[in-house]
């Protein structure tokens, strides 16, 4: 018999615990690479979901402000142990990128120029580009089941690539032709085809298609109004705190402010966030030289966990730079400063998976929510393309159309793309082999 016919046993709070803990330490790729391995992991391999219930999820998280990794981890983790689970699953996907972007953080501004950094850093950057790239193409051919949510992914693209069009403007277009189109040819906007795609492909699951949502899960006025409560105690206390200790100019009451608004403004991921924590971090707050800005989100995107975390990196910087607690903690001063930025950053995205989570599970069978939120997904799939074209010209191109092209780096870039779509090798290996390669790279002197 084929296993995949048996539902898979229960899966306790230690196992979770363990993958989730995992997951934040090989979740490379940005948000298209970290759905992708999520996707791989939860509905192919271990069925603890099923596909339908998985882009339901994930279709909610494209339309929050956020990074919608990290959101649909918590979701999951907080679907399968309520709300632990959910603080378990988001939060353990931040923390290893929190520790490790405060130690490299440190060794940058401390230390400067690290042959080694640098040289492992030459062989991800193309590594990472070939990982989103591979990704959106998985997440594409799951999503776009017919030729008009191909044109809805297609003219997202060309909004976002040629139009400069805002990425809310594009949900919000989206989501009202998917309304339209649910009601006229509700069949293009069904989840019915990915549904029966997946029982076949992958089996039954823990959490299935008809899997009854779960007690905690239901809706409740008065649950809605705790995490409404608990989710302002939980930006209110530290934000007076910081103000009570050390007033409101402070830098890190500051930071806390900025980046509070900026948590709220994340439409599309980090790309489109970018320009707002540039404009405030490095021209209004001078927390950091653009320069600076430029190699945090090397970094950024060189290390495990949501590409927005850049933001932890501005925060060290900041508070390391002006040497909030003296000349003599700066160090302390960083890693404080990056970690409340982290906080203010990520705590919302909770709040809206405990507030919004109860409500999203009671439309997973329902087409006037799912349809919008199908055409979401498909638009997504164009913007995602854009980013993937957006990193590769970074890459390919250091100093624009008008300096050279890096073929060091293309060649690596396809090896590392071959490596994912013709022999399908774990993304962590691909990672590794192209990290060495740049290493050698650079201490041979072959790369600029």
């Amino acid at each position: 018999m084929n296993k995949n016919t048996q539902t898979p046993k229960m899966v306790s709070f230690a196992e979770a615990f363990r993958f989730w803990l995992k997951l934040g330490f090989i979740s490379f790729g940005g948000p298209a690479g970290q759905i992708a391995i999520m996707h791989q992991e939860l509905v192919e391999r271990r069925r603890w979901i099923s596909e339908r219930r998985f882009l339901h999820a994930l279709n909610y998280c494209m339309v929050l402000p956020g990074p919608e990794a990290t959101q649909l981890a918590a979701y999951i983790g907080w679907l399968m142990h309520r709300t632990w689970g959910g603080i378990v699953a988001g939060g353990l996907f931040v923390l290893p990128s929190l520790f490790i972007l405060i130690a490299l953080s440190w060794i940058y501004i401390a230390f400067g120029e690290v042959p080694l950094i640098a040289g492992m850093f030459y062989g991800i950057k193309p590594a990472v580009t070939a990982i989103v790239i591979h990704a959106t193409h998985r997440i594409g051919s799951r999503a776009l089941k017919n030729s008009l949510l191909w044109a809805i992914a297609a003219a997202a693209f060309v909004a976002i690539f040629a139009l400069n069009a805002p990425f809310p403007a594009i949900v919000a277009v989206a989501a009202l032709i998917g309304y339209v189109g649910g009601h006229i040819t509700p069949a293009k906007f069904s989840a019915s085809g990915s549904h029966a795609a997946a029982k076949k492909s992958y089996g039954l699951a823990l959490i299935g298609d008809d899997t009854p949502t779960p007690q905690h899960a239901l809706f409740s006025y008065f649950r809605l109004a705790q995490i409404a409560v608990v989710g302002a105690l939980l930006w209110l206390i530290p934000m007076a705190l910081l103000t009570a200790a050390c007033g409101w100019q402070h830098t890190l009451t500051q930071m806390g402010w900025f980046f509070t608004k900026a948590a709220l403004l994340t439409f599309g991921g980090a790309y489109a966030v970018l320009p707002y924590v540039y404009q405030g971090a490095a021209g209004q707050y001078g927390w950091l030289t653009p320069t600076q800005m430029i190699d945090g989100l090397a970094l950024g995107e060189t290390t495990p966990g949501p590409l927005i975390m850049v933001v932890t990196f501005v925060g060290f910087v900041g508070g390391y730079v002006k040497a909030v607690f003296g000349p003599n903690s700066q160090f302390l001063a960083g890693a404080v400063a990056a970690s409340l930025v982290t906080w203010f950053t990520f705590m919302p995205s909770f709040l809206f998976i405990f507030a919004g989570g109860p409500l999203i599970e009671t439309t997973h069978n329902d087409l006037k929510f799912t349809a919008p939120l199908t055409a979401i997904t498909a638009a997504v799939v164009g913007v995602i393309l854009n980013l993937a074209l957006f990193f590769g010209y970074h890459v390919l191109w250091p100093k624009g159309f008008a300096g050279s092209f890096d073929a060091i780096s293309a060649l690596i870039a396809i090896a590392a793309a071959v490596a994912l779509f013709r022999y399908q090798r774990n993304v962590v290996h691909v990672i590794g082999a192209c990290a060495l390669i740049g290493l050698v790279i650079k201490l041979a002197g072959g790369a600029g």
